[in-house]
């Protein structure tokens, strides 16, 4: 795909995102379920990133916190990277729609299976990246849950050293994690804070506002790697599920899938 870093208009995000939500809603009603509240509330900043990528200059989009991959599948498909609707097909058997992405699906370079290789991977792209004379961006996708993992915080300070300015770390911070909600198992306060001791140029956007996470994600590289901190809302879109931690993976049935369905806008 070819395309400038102006992207798509705004119109055509808000329906992609849209479009995105319900397909996820298709995967949580197939037989294996999904992680449904994560997956819903990293949609908008997944739509955001691989509208920057249609720049075609070379950036990589890599979520890490792989288990929203029901979410990576819906974006990737309303981007135009995927030809076939991944939400009849997630889950079974013969299919490489699994519940951690690999590289056998097309638009997937790295596999995300446990939580933190994400951002390595990312600042190994970024580093690549410069070292070949490309300009485009590593951007990696994380959760706040995620951050609990060392792994990532090793590879944030080896990206400020080597002053990877076209590193971009983008949190998904809506407040929870598998066994409950990240302030009562592990507390990431003053978050800006931490990215910034580590070299980071820091921003705080609406992670569902696609017009900030579209500015968060353009301008010009600089010589520091960035963080943009994305305030969302697990199970965005579904009002029964948002906020709620029971959202984190859930199965229904296709009744309520498509009442659920009929609530997104």
């Amino acid at each position: 795909m070819t395309g400038t870093l102006e992207g798509a208009s705004l119109e055509v995000l808000r329906d992609r995102a849209t479009r995105a939500r319900r397909l996820v809603v298709d995967m949580a009603a197939q037989p294996t379920g999904c992680h449904l509240g994560g997956s819903l509330s990293v949609l908008d900043i997944l739509v955001a990133a691989f509208d920057r990528a249609d720049a075609d200059d070379g950036t990589e989009v890599v979520l890490s916190k792989g288990h929203a991959a029901a979410a990576l599948y819906a974006a990737l498909y309303v981007s135009g990277r995927l030809a076939e609707n991944p939400a009849p097909l997630y889950g079974l058997a013969g299919h490489h729609y699994t519940g951690h992405p690999s590289p056998a699906v097309p638009g997937v370079r790295f596999p995300t299976g446990s939580l933190g290789h994400g951002v390595p991977y990312a600042a190994g792209w970024a580093m690549a990246q410069r070292l070949s004379g490309g300009s485009g961006l590593g951007i990696a996708v994380t959760g706040d849950g995620e951050l609990q993992e060392g792994l990532v915080w090793e590879a944030c300070q080896v990206a400020a050293a080597r002053r990877l300015g076209n590193l971009v770390v983008v949190v998904d911070r809506n407040g929870g994690q598998n066994d409950g909600l990240v302030a009562d198992i592990s507390p990431l306060p003053d978050l800006d804070a931490r990215f910034a001791a580590f070299g980071f140029e820091v921003s705080e956007v609406d992670g569902h506002d696609l017009g900030a996470l579209r500015s968060a994600l353009g301008g010009a590289v600089g010589d520091r790697p960035r963080a943009v901190i994305a305030h969302t809302v697990k199970g965005k879109g579904v009002p029964p599920v948002e906020g709620k931690p029971g959202a984190h993976y859930v199965t229904i049935d296709a009744t309520r899938a498509a009442k659920w369905k009929r609530m997104i806008r």
